[in-house]
């Protein structure tokens, strides 16, 4: 995949540069155990991760006689924030980037991670700087992706055509689509490579399959 032709790369952030997805199934996990539900494979939370989240939940097992969703999701959320940082960045996410911004091609991130949290995890592993727009949600539960983006390509005035945005999951593929955009699929988090494929986009096995000139 060569990112040459592109002007400006739009990143999603979790499963795609963050290395997280064995920390939400472990969490799910946890939580699906407290309620007496079945656990999940690897295999099988890549198989039926997507969103929208509360879709997700129910999939998985919840149901909303006892609690409610945001209760649930709250309670994913605060686990989350706690363990965090035992994540790492996906391999080769520095260099990449690096090598983005040496082509002169713009980038941002576009997430369903809360904002605020998205912005100081972005610090904390030292990439904030390759960013010229980051856009994460404002109520948790992941809603709001494509507005945000169409929102982000008015701002940066960059033309659809132009733009690539990178994913690891399904939903990143219908979000381009909404924004008029390129895209790549990486099964390196959240979905399935066989979900990936059935998009109809390209994808590739990892972020060493990027080209850059």
């Amino acid at each position: 995949m060569n990112l040459k032709k592109y002007r400006h790369v739009i990143w999603d952030w979790n499963g795609t540069l963050l290395d997280d997805a064995w920390l939400c199934r472990e969490i799910m996990n946890a939580q699906l155990k407290q309620r007496g539900l079945a656990t999940m494979s690897e295999e099988r939370y890549e198989a039926v991760f997507d969103f929208p989240v509360e879709s997700y939940y129910r999939r998985v097992g919840f149901s909303w006689e006892k609690e409610t969703f945001e209760e649930a999701g709250t309670e994913f959320i605060v686990e989350y924030e706690k363990r965090k940082k035992e994540c790492c960045l996906q391999i080769g996410v520095s260099d990449v980037l690096r090598q983005v911004r040496a082509m002169g091609v713009s980038q941002a991130v576009l997430s369903a991670y809360s904002h605020e949290a998205l912005e100081g995890f972005l610090v904390h592993f030292g990439v904030r700087e390759h960013f010229l727009s980051v856009a994460g949600s404002e109520d948790h539960y992941a809603e709001g992706k494509v507005v945000q983006g169409l929102r982000m390509l008015e701002r940066l005035h960059v033309a659809p055509e132009e733009t690539v945005l990178i994913g690891d999951t399904t939903h990143d593929a219908e979000v381009a689509k909404a924004m008029g955009v390129a895209c790549v699929l990486i099964p390196c988090g959240h979905n399935s490579r066989d979900r990936l494929v059935r998009c109809g986009v390209e994808v590739i096995a990892g972020l060493g399959e990027l080209r850059f000139g």
